[in-house]
């Protein structure tokens, strides 16, 4: 690969990480690895002989193509490149990288611009779950210039909204794992739950935290990390996810009251250091956590009424709204939320 790969460095969400077409990454898995470590300069604490940005959430990539599948526009398969770990991994989607996605099919000629608006529908390969982002289009090209503000982004730009279908289940094989709203580890109670990915959810209180603390403060509390750890290292076998002790899921959300108007606060672990937000879908299974009876979450959650139910989630800077769709019985259908990328670069790059 002397003379680089195709590649488009893009912003989806709170999330930035490269977006490559299969075909242009080795079909060897170990090959492709390999050469996604030496893109992002890992492992080293700095990546700095890489392009990564020394944090999970610059440490990212997307791989598309176009699919096969009838009513689907294109494939996605994330993976997450650990920064200080020689160790790639497709075991959980990423929704910020998401929204990224139909604009990168459309600026690749996957997917044509269909009018002001082009829905394009994604078969997200790592859950076997499908979602639809629409993407603006004026003059039949993706824009990324708009109105739209998501916290922990600055400035503005267009709007990308995702709906998400059928994604109960999609890693665990059922929305509860354990078939059970709230499971008791180490003595403390959590909601082991998958609406998309896979999370344990747990009051903050309950391990010595207040779920208002910044990220930094977060991760210097090594006493904190190393209690939830021992959770999540029990919980996954418990999901049907194995020993997870080198893998990047189940997250970990610590939540509490909300503050600021929202329905809910999250601290969010991915899984070893803390977010300087929250993922989009570990805000849906948090969102959706806050429905069930007796649950950590719908212990300090303010959910509203009726079967639409519009669900704030407050994170470190600022805000993440789900909106769910339930039946008559309260089982979430869909979910949806707003989500923005940018183009950031577009070229080769070297290994």
């Amino acid at each position: 690969m002397s003379e680089g790969v195709r590649c488009m460095w893009m912003r989806g969400g709170t999330s930035k990480g490269a977006f490559f077409l299969a075909d242009d990454l080795p079909t060897d898995t170990s090959e492709r690895d390999g050469f996604l470590l030496k893109v992002m300069g890992s492992p080293d604490p700095r990546q700095i002989d890489g392009m990564g940005g020394a944090d999970p959430l610059t440490s990212k990539v997307a791989v598309v193509s176009a699919s096969q599948r009838d009513g689907v526009d294109v494939d996605y398969l994330f993976l997450q490149v650990f920064v200080d770990e020689a160790i790639v991994t497709d075991a959980q989607n990423c929704g910020n990288m998401l929204a990224g996605v139909g604009p990168f099919a459309i600026e690749r000629g996957l997917v044509a611009a269909k009018g002001d608006r082009t829905p394009v529908s994604i078969f997200m390969v790592n859950t076997g779950q499908t979602a639809v982002a629409t993407v603006a289009t004026p003059n039949g090209a993706a824009s990324y210039e708009g109105s739209a503000r998501i916290d922990g982004v600055p400035g503005t730009a267009a709007p990308v909204p995702l709906e998400f279908r059928d994604t109960a289940g999609s890693s665990c094989g059922a929305l509860l794992p354990t078939g059970r709203a709230v499971d008791v580890i180490d003595g403390v109670a959590c909601t082991l739950i998958d609406n998309g990915m896979p999370c344990v959810v747990l009051r903050a209180d309950a391990v010595g935290a207040t779920g208002y603390e910044d990220r930094e403060t977060l991760d210097a509390d090594f006493a904190l990390k190393a209690r939830i750890e021992a959770i999540r290292l029990q919980a996954g076998p418990m999901m049907m996810l194995g020993d997870v002790a080198d893998s990047s899921v189940p997250k970990m959300m610590l939540v509490a009251p909300p503050r600021h108007g929202g329905a809910v606060t999250v601290r969010s672990f991915i899984p070893k250091r803390a977010h300087a937000t929250v993922g989009v879908l570990g805000a849906v299974s948090v969102a959706t956590a806050c429905l069930l009876e007796g649950s950590p979450a719908a212990e300090v959650a303010d959910v509203p009424e009726g079967r639409g139910k519009t669900i704030s989630v407050e994170h470190p800077t600022g805000e993440m709204t789900c909106v769910l769709e339930t039946d008559e019985a309260g089982n979430v259908m869909t979910s949806a939320l707003l989500r923005t990328a940018r183009k950031l670069m577009d070229g080769r790059v070297f290994a």
